[in-house]
């Protein structure tokens, strides 16, 4: 991917942007920024200074690093691909909850699973994907709600694609493992059913059921990247990632998420996020951030 420069290094390359135990220069910004856009797409400018700085110093000292000079050389080179994904890790926001915006679920729940359900007791396939999963309380809330509605989906062609980029936070994912805060936006009855109280590694935490888990499979992925899988997708949910890239990032995603939508499929986005390019053409907004999948699927296999 070609670096449109956000940080312009002709002037005074090496200002300070942010100060403490290792100065951040213009000149580390700039290179830190081409190659997290390089790397995730994510768009940085020197708004962003002191985000980096809060996130990587840790990184550098653990590292016995001595700044972030050497930070740059050292994740710029070819020695330096562990640390330079863990960069990646660290510069990623994984705020998420569990039916976060849940106008989403209510949606899904009311006027898209009942024709999917359908289907898939009629021998169909249904798909669906959580395309920057975090944590995984996004798509678990997507098979919690499907199995309030079904709760045999498992035992039919009914699966849950949920990805991320950060291997980390896939980790916390695959666990299903949470903090008795993170279910505070889950329902009484559903926490009862669903979830059951443990001790991990010395901690009170929560685990889901793995009738939730048998729906899901979790994969690590950039959206940057090529995607090996064909779909097509029945509904795809992809929220508040894509403000974090620059506007021709974000017409090439929306794009090829409508390739990779079946005929009437739904799109779920962020609540700062809205359909750009060619793509906007072949939705129609038919809610909150949420979108029906207008044009043709183009015979893609299964």
């Amino acid at each position: 991917m070609t670096y449109s420069p956000a940080i312009d290094t002709r002037q005074s390359p090496d200002e300070c942007l942010a100060s403490g135990e290792y100065p951040l220069t213009r000149r580390d910004l700039s290179e830190i920024a081409a190659m997290i856009y390089a790397d995730a797409g994510i768009y940085l400018n020197e708004t962003k200074a002191s985000l980096v700085y809060s996130r990587l110093s840790k990184h550098i000292r653990q590292l016995g690093l001595k700044g972030f000079r050497d930070y740059c050389a050292l994740v710029s080179s070819p020695e330096g691909a562990g640390p330079r994904k863990e960069m990646l890790s660290h510069l990623t926001t994984n705020f998420t909850r569990f039916f976060r915006e849940n106008h989403h679920f209510e949606h899904l729940r009311s006027d898209v699973l009942p024709e999917l359900l359908a289907r898939a007791r009629n021998g169909g396939r249904v798909r669906i994907w959580s395309a920057a999963c975090s944590d995984g309380q996004e798509p678990y809330s997507i098979a919690l709600t499907v199995l309030s509605m079904m709760p045999n989906a498992a035992d039919y062609d009914f699966r849950i694609l949920a990805t991320d980029i950060d291997p980390k936070i896939l980790a916390i994912a695959r666990s299903g493992a949470y903090d008795a805060t993170a279910l505070e936006t889950v329902e009484p009855a559903m926490r009862k059913q669903f979830f059951r109280e443990t001790e991990i590694a010395g901690r009170q935490k929560w685990q889901i059921d793995d009738r939730v888990k048998r729906l899901i499979t979790f994969n690590e992925l950039n959206l940057m990247a090529q995607w090996p899988f064909k779909g097509p997708f029945d509904v795809i949910f992809c929220r508040n990632v894509v403000i974090y890239f620059d506007e021709p990032t974000q017409v090439r995603i929306w794009s090829r998420f409508a390739d990779m939508l079946a005929d009437n499929g739904h799109l779920y986005i962020g609540h700062s996020e809205r359909v750009s390019g060619d793509a906007k053409g072949q939705f129609d907004n038919i809610g909150i951030t949420t979108y029906r999948y207008t044009g043709k699927n183009r015979g893609r296999g299964a």
